[in-house]
């Protein structure tokens, strides 16, 4: 006779969930003994001085190895991972560090786990077994009745009348043991998880503090990326433009006796090339330019300002060099706000300032044009303000109808 699949995965998971609350009934009542004997010895010397203290010590020092024990029957029995919570010990051992390490870790939690709800959850998994017990004793009531001995059995002629009754309610105890053995486990499931492990605003903190590394990873994989894109671009493209721009100057320049058709196709071949060029070294420099990585932010503003048709008024104070991804963003806004400056806002001048005070670097720029620029308008000041965001930092344009328009940047540079 086939099982049905579905019957099947109920008395698997019945069986998985009564043997996890089996194993659970001498680890919750570890700890009674100890208060037991604290109790009664109180009790009857009335010599709580010694006692208490070192019924205290004991439940100290068996709460760790208790909450390894669930921790390992949860993980094992029922799959259920209760996180182990770590925080750093402080380095100076004072009152104010030892009270917050203790507020962080919340050890009253995991003791009263295991010596407040142990014996109560004990009971309840106590009961759950009985049911079970009672349920497969009832379940089988006409066998191990008719297996008895013959005197008994004789004995109890008068009550298998009483029999159907006792498998009926031994079959009802049986269908509904998978469901209560469930319910118990999961009940057990959450506190465990809300007092063995940590509390949900330290999860989120843990979880905080993933994404915030997954993110500085990925930013620093990004420029990585973007460094390898501008080198390739430098040593490999550019290098071949250079020289097909070079050979149509050596074909020009020693090739007298070209037809003017052919001069002038070639000529204007030169040109595009050169173009190119040009082009190349602006997309080049974007990315990430050379002199930003070798010689630092200081550099490479002042290359960008020499190079902005409009005049720049450029000040740069920095105590030491920041890290590469906030030079980058730093670079990148300056890079950008000028350039919007002379296509887009008709400035006549610009001026920009970099600062760094405590752990922050304040990057300013100004310009004298139309005004008018809206970063939540969807332009490129959107993608301005996502690349500060990606570092935490902050940014703001102050752009009224007819100018001046000041665009701000605060990047975090701790190392």
């Amino acid at each position: 006779m086939t099982i049905p699949a579905g019957l099947r995965r109920t008395v698997l998971r019945a069986q998985r969930d009564t043997g996890f609350l089996a194993a659970g009934v001498l680890p919750h009542l570890a700890l009674v003994p100890v208060w037991a004997w604290a109790a009664t010895t109180t009790a009857r010397t009335g010599n709580w001085l010694l006692t208490v203290p070192v019924s205290a010590v004991l439940v100290l020092l068996g709460t760790p190895v208790l909450t390894a024990v669930q921790r390992v029957r949860y993980r094992v029995l029922i799959g259920v991972d209760v996180p182990r919570l770590t925080p750093t010990a402080p380095e100076q051992r004072t009152w104010a560090s030892t009270a917050r390490w203790l507020a962080a870790t919340r050890p009253w939690r995991k003791v009263g786990y295991h010596l407040l709800l142990g014996p109560l959850l004990a009971l309840l998994e106590l009961l759950v077994l009985a049911v079970a017990a009672a349920g497969l004793a009832g379940a089988i009531a006409y066998a191990w009745a008719w297996a008895l001995p013959t005197g008994i059995h004789q004995g109890w002629l008068g009550y298998l009348a009483q029999l159907p009754a006792y498998t009926a309610a031994g079959l009802l105890l049986l269908c509904a043991l998978p469901w209560t053995a469930r319910a118990v486990a999961r009940a057990e499931a959450r506190l465990a998880s809300g007092l063995l492990g940590p509390s949900r605003a330290q999860r989120l903190q843990e979880r905080v503090d993933q994404l915030a590394g997954s993110r500085t990873d990925l930013i620093e994989a990004v420029d990585a990326e973007r460094r390898r894109i501008e080198r390739d671009l430098h040593d490999g493209t550019q290098q071949r433009l250079v020289s097909l721009a070079v050979n149509l100057g050596l074909a020009i320049a020693t090739r007298p006796d070209l037809q003017s058709d052919a001069r002038e196709v070639i000529a204007r071949a030169h040109l595009e090339a050169k173009e190119a060029i040009d082009e190349l070294n602006d997309l080049v420099r974007g990315l990430h330019p050379a002199v930003l990585e070798d010689r630092g932010l200081d550099a490479a503003l002042s290359g960008l300002a020499a190079r902005t048709p409009l005049p720049v008024r450029l000040r740069v104070d920095l105590e030491e060099r920041v890290t590469p991804d906030v030079e980058s963003v730093a670079y990148f806004v300056i890079s950008e706000a000028l350039t919007n400056a002379t296509k887009h806002a008709g400035a006549m001048r610009a001026e920009v300032t970099v600062r760094q005070v405590g752990e922050v670097l304040r990057v300013r720029v100004t310009d004298d044009g139309l005004g008018g620029a809206d970063a939540a308008a969807g332009t490129g000041l959107t993608g301005l303000a996502k690349r500060v965001g990606s570092l935490d930092g902050a940014f703001h344009v102050s752009s009224p109808v007819g100018g001046p328009t000041t665009i701000t940047a605060e990047l975090p540079c701790a190392r």
